[in-house]
């Protein structure tokens, strides 16, 4: 995994700017570093080794009129090189990323298998490409310059360049999704490139396109065999057992071609079902890693612990550490650059800090959920008519608490019943909350998308589909890559780790997308990854699957009760700066704690106006 870094136009800039860009990305590449420039060009690049640990897999790679900077792993390079005409100068992916885009331009990106971000920059045409992977796995910013063009695998270096103001819009939508959904960013002017999609700059203008869609297509499998015991088939379509082979066949394939690698591999194992099937298709030499959690009805210790013995795998129980809650929400906030949410972030960089002393390559098991219908809300949860009751209790019960969260969710439906489940808070909690300088200001662009707090999820919700499978649509664009992908990233590379996620295969997605929602979720018992069950259960200790889910979020109300003066100093900064207005009741989730605590602690860090 590595840092990519350009500024490309007329007078591309200063040498020293670009030096100074490519150092702030040394955690994501300490191996090597590297820097081209040309009279309209300059890029940067910072190398971890993990194919070809040679010198000659460094970048930044020219090659046939084209320079390349490249973040990430395309797994299936071997095969790709054999397509390719040679001769080849190294053993590695980059070079076979470089001769595919030269043979093929944009319409190759589809043979590419795995996770990245990438720049051509094309000496002959003064052309720039941006690339980013089919789900957004690896990050990829730009800004336009008035001269040009500016791209980098995180916000920081491009503040480099002058620090813009900021997007006081986006902070509204920061305390409803939980994060700054794409292509926002929290300053006028920066972007960040939609997965799935590539930027083409020439001569000051640039577009934007998208090479890849996930699309449901047919149903192929009827709702009879959702139980996963039947064997009934939908017209022309797969039934369950037939299903379930047809997976079991790709999930080997996924594992397989991401656990390519010249460095040892180690694994993310949290005791659940996602990392758990990774790990019955791993290879015997894999490393198992597993972060102990000091509360037992958080620690997964003890299942990882039987499920190596089973598998036969080598396994570190690694100790989660108390941290204080300021130095916590020090190290988040500037890990991420941008306001982030989600807890969950802190016991990723714990279990990447201890994990890199080992290896410097692991698998995880990010995307089960969106994958095989995990969630609660993929299920009854969503689907069940809205309650008379909770409409009533949602009148007259106090927003912001946890009854009122609850009684608004149950009494809507369709996609504001969903954006009461997955965000941070609810709508009805945003509009109470909100102080006079986020829900005010001179233009609907610094208020959020003309004033629509769901406009991000809004985007790709479809009322033609089933609503589990437009539910699973919206977490794959959303949450998928501006939560849980983005946590992984910046908590893991802060150490330098690359973190894969197998099952973020996209022959996965389309088969999973195309199946009747039923079949992931059992509708008798409600419980989903019907599917990933029955393939990895023959693998697995008996009762392994049988586990309650368990997230991997902090216990942040005990620490809030540790530093109470921490909390309410920060409560008392935010409504003072108009930001929150603060109701007489307030009951809040460990999430919309700690959202808020970032939040205070990212402003007070990025906003000259905003002072403790």
């Amino acid at each position: 995994m590595c840092g990519i870094v350009g500024i490309v136009g007329p007078g591309a800039g200063e040498t020293s700017e670009i030096e100074r860009m490519t150092a702030l990305l040394e955690h994501r590449g300490p191996d090597s570093r590297g820097i081209w420039r040309s009279e309209t060009a300059h890029l940067g690049h910072t190398r971890l080794s993990i194919l070809d640990l040679s010198s000659a897999g460094d970048q930044p790679m020219r090659g046939d009129g084209q320079v390349l900077v490249y973040n990430g792993e395309v797994y299936n390079f071997r095969e790709l090189r054999r397509e390719l005409p040679g001769p080849f100068r190294s053993q590695s992916d980059t070079e076979v990323v470089q001769r595919c885009f030269r043979a093929l331009g944009p319409e190759g990106l589809t043979k590419l298998h795995g996770m990245f971000a990438f720049a051509v920059w094309d000496e002959g045409t003064r052309e720039l490409f941006l690339v980013r992977d089919r789900f957004g796995i690896k990050p990829l910013y730009y800004r336009p310059t008035p001269t040009g063009l500016a791209f980098a695998s995180e916000v920081a270096p491009l503040l480099e360049l002058g620090r813009p103001d900021l997007d006081t819009g986006t902070l509204r939508d920061y305390l409803t999704y939980g994060y700054i959904p794409t292509p926002k960013t929290p300053w006028k002017g920066i972007f960040k490139l939609p997965a799935a999609h590539f930027l083409r700059w020439r001569d000051g203008d640039f577009t934007i396109r998208s090479y890849w869609s996930l699309e449901p297509r047919a149903h192929r499998t009827s709702s009879e065999a959702g139980s996963g015991t039947g064997t009934g088939t939908g017209p022309g379509g797969l039934g369950f057992e037939e299903a379930a082979r047809e997976m079991e066949g790709l999930l080997k394939t996924a594992v397989r071609e991401s656990s390519v690698a010249d460095v040892p591999l180690g694994l993310f194992l949290s005791g659940g079902v996602d990392s758990g099937s990774i790990a019955a298709f791993s290879a015997s030499s894999i490393l198992a890693f597993t972060l102990s959690q000091p509360e037992r009805h958080r620690d997964e210790a003890d299942p990882a612990r039987a499920l190596c013995r089973h598998l036969g795998l080598r396994h570190h129980v690694l100790p989660a550490e108390d941290i204080d809650l300021s130095d916590a929400l020090d190290t988040l906030v500037s890990t991420f650059g941008e306001p982030f949410g989600d807890s969950a972030a802190l016991s990723v960089w714990l279990l990447s800090r201890l994990v890199r002393e080992h290896v410097k390559v692991a698998l995880s098991g990010e995307g089960g959920d969106e994958m095989f219908y995990g969630y609660r809300w993929h299920g009854r949860a969503m689907t069940a008519p809205p309650s008379r009751l909770s409409a009533f209790l949602a009148r007259i019960a106090p927003p912001m608490t946890k009854p009122g969260r609850s009684s608004q969710r149950r009494s809507l439906q369709g996609l504001e019943r969903y954006a009461a489940f997955v965000c941070t808070f609810t709508p009805a909690q945003v509009r109470r909350l909100l102080g006079p300088a986020l829900s005010t200001g001179p233009s609907p662009s610094e208020r959020g998308s003309d004033d629509d707090l769901l406009w991000h999820l809004r985007r790709y919700w479809r009322d033609d589909l089933p609503i589990q499978q437009s539910v699973q649509l919206v977490d794959f664009h959303t949450y998928l890559p501006d939560d849980l992908l983005t946590k992984v990233d910046r908590a893991s590379m802060a150490w330098s780790l690359e973190v894969r996620p197998p099952l973020l295969d996209h022959r996965l997605a389309e088969l999973s997308i195309s199946l009747d929602p039923t079949i992931h979720r059992d509708p008798d018992t409600d419980r989903g990854k019907a599917l990933l069950r029955r393939v990895a259960a023959p693998h697995l200790p008996e009762g392994y699957l049988e586990r309650p889910k368990r997230g991997f979020n902090l216990a942040i109300a005990r620490w809030v009760k540790k530093q109470p003066r921490l909390w309410r100093s920060a409560l008392q900064r935010l409504e003072s700066h108009g930001v929150v207005r603060l109701p007489g009741m307030l009951d809040l989730t460990n999430e919309q704690v700690w959202s808020l605590l970032v939040l205070d602690r990212w402003l007070a860090k990025n906003d000259s106006g905003y002072s403790g």
